[in-house]
């Protein structure tokens, strides 16, 4: 079977930029933590877990892991104290996390908090902040995003005032058709669909009576992942798609191309693949979201074409 790969299947920037972070940390010894999975992928995640790396998912997660610090704190000297040993190496995860979490762990004692935030998703939280406050108050944010995805939980805490989310363009716009006088913000997920975004930016344009503030979030990356998807797509039979089926922008990709009426199936290693799926499928796209080792992929390719 032919396999036809993208070129950008693989780590986006953000994604390198977080894992080289961690190494840094993980090289240096000491007690090494994530506040939330550092990207969304098991097999990278499982690999960190062997190194010693903990995953912390709430603030009390921390709080008790600091105990034993506390504790023995007690029995040794000042000058011991101050070598900075005794401290919990952390590291916020790519997608980012709320504003009010992070200002929390920063003033824990015994706690060296570094930010592996994306670039992209760190401006998006900072435009957001600046453009929800408004002159005479504060500005609705609409956001274009899953309501339970961590990155979205972080981009709305910047918003100064209230927010509605939702994947649904319609949702969106029916809100600001209600409630057309106020002063809005739109903006979207980093990794949501470019062509979406564009057709909720352009009816909320026509529907509110003020100028809404539009602000342009999603990742370019993200939009020309999706692009050359969906141009494999339209040269075989049938698409694999590799990642992680906790990642958005993963399962995104998947929807995307399955859309256009292209057999799709999404997998988080080759070990998923089932040959029965590629039955008179001489020709096979191959994708896989922006938190993917290269190594998924290569597997993947080694597999189909073999069959």
């Amino acid at each position: 079977m032919e396999v036809i790969r993208s070129e950008r299947a693989g780590f986006c920037m953000g994604v390198a930029l977080a894992l080289k972070k961690l190494d840094v940390l993980v090289e240096k010894g000491g007690h090494v933590g994530t506040f939330g999975p550092i990207i969304h992928n098991p097999f990278v995640l499982e690999e960190y877990a062997m190194k010693g790396v903990r995953c912390f998912g709430s603030v009390q997660a921390v709080k008790e892991a600091l105990e034993p610090f506390y504790v023995f704190l007690e029995t040794i000297d000042e000058e011991k104290r101050k070598e900075g040993q005794l401290q919990l190496n952390l590291l916020i995860r790519a997608h980012g996390i709320p504003y009010s979490t992070e200002s929390f762990l920063r003033n824990l004692p015994h706690v060296q908090l570094m930010d592996a935030t994306c670039p992209r998703v760190k401006e998006a939280q900072n435009a957001i902040g600046k453009a929800t406050q408004g002159g005479q108050g504060t500005r609705t944010l609409l956001l274009f995003g899953d309501a339970n995805h961590p990155e979205v939980d972080g981009l709305v805490s910047y918003a100064k005032g209230k927010y509605i989310i939702s994947p649904d363009s319609e949702k969106l716009i029916g809100y600001a058709q209600k409630n057309n006088r106020e002063e809005m913000v739109l903006a979207a997920q980093t990794t949501q669909d470019r062509a979406v975004f564009d057709t909720i930016k352009k009816e909320l344009l026509e529907v509110a009576a003020t100028k809404p503030i539009i602000l342009e979030t999603i990742c370019d990356a993200t939009k020309l992942r999706q692009d050359e998807a969906l141009a494999i797509a339209e040269r075989v039979q049938a698409m694999v798609v590799i990642g992680g089926k906790e990642s958005g922008n993963t399962k995104r990709l998947a929807e995307l191309v399955f859309s256009k009426n292209i057999p799709t199936v999404l997998v988080e290693s080759a070990d998923e693949l089932k040959r029965e799926f590629f039955k008179n499928v001489k020709k096979v796209g191959l994708t896989a979201g922006a938190s993917t080792p290269k190594r998924l992929v290569d597997e993947a390719e080694r597999l189909l074409a073999s069959w």
